[in-house]
């Protein structure tokens, strides 16, 4: 079965069983009708992937690898801060009247910086250094810029990437592995989206750089089960758990900036029904 499910499952039920209500606080989310948007959390949860054995996408219902793929291509690669370059309306929320999010996510990525190499915006870098220093221990990247925050739409929930390589066995390609950092996340709703995005992100990466994909470390400060969730997440982790789907990307593509989401093949990949008409709190 799918390791990832096991995953999901398991830190679900431990929010459930063991985490902080914040029922009575002053919350700042709120549900379309007005009401205080309170949850059920944990702090500091951890959950590591072995991308080298599965592909991380849950089972228990269906993630949009593509759709998710775009998103994260969308701030990493094309470094867009406006979502009329995104086929989506989930950052509608939190656009203005022109579509821009403000100097969040993608617009950090393509900030240009001086290094010693000369200007390179963060993307940049990190692909330089995993191709000419992949044994650093400074590769990383951050989207939480503090003195760009009050011009921030929202400030970003996963900020920082920071990548680290290891020796491949036997004289083989090197291992490339990562540590995604996330201050907050609505478990049901973005757990599994941001876990495939950045494995997809590490498949890509790994690949230009002639790496192998490793390990994914995503650790998440505040998980939190929102409460118009409760009954959603009790259905869905008692679902049938299958096996992960088989994962590929176009051997052809060696740059990073010439991949886009028809480059991922996701085959067998049999699920459980989607959950519709999720409430979302902003």
């Amino acid at each position: 079965m799918s390791l990832a499910d096991q995953i999901f499952v398991a830190m679900c039920r431990d929010i459930l069983e063991n985490g902080t209500s914040t029922e009575g606080e002053k919350v700042r989310p709120h549900w379309e009708d007005g009401a205080s948007a309170y949850t059920i959390k944990k702090f500091g949860v951890v959950n590591r992937y072995d991308l080298s054995k599965e592909f991380p996408a849950i089972t228990l219902r269906r993630t949009a690898i593509k759709t998710c793929t775009e998103e994260m291509l969308w701030i990493w690669q094309r470094k867009s801060n406006n979502i009329h370059d995104l086929n989506s309306s989930v950052w509608d929320e939190w656009a203005d009247e022109n579509g821009s999010i403000g100097k969040a996510y993608g617009y950090q990525l393509g900030v240009k910086h001086q290094y010693k190499e000369g200007w390179m915006d963060q993307v940049d870098r990190v692909i330089y250094d995993l191709k000419n220093n992949p044994f650093s221990r400074r590769i990383m990247t951050n989207l939480y810029v503090h003195q760009d925050l009050h011009e921030m739409n929202l400030y970003p929930c996963a900020y920082s990437m920071t990548f680290n390589v290891t020796a491949g066995k036997d004289g083989g390609r090197p291992i490339l592995n990562a540590v995604l950092n996330q201050r907050s996340q609505d478990v049901l709703t973005a757990n599994n989206w941001n876990v495939c995005q950045y494995a997809v992100l590490m498949h890509m990466l790994a690949q230009v750089c002639g790496m192998k994909a490793g390990e994914l470390l995503h650790v998440i400060a505040d998980a939190h089960i929102y409460d118009r969730h409760i009954p959603l997440i009790k259905e869905l982790i008692e679902r049938e758990q299958r096996p992960a789907p088989k994962f590929s990307l176009n051997p052809e593509i060696r740059d990073f900036y010439r991949f886009s989401p028809e480059d991922v093949v996701i085959t067998d990949y049999a699920t459980g029904p989607q959950i519709k008409n999720i409430p979302v709190a902003v």
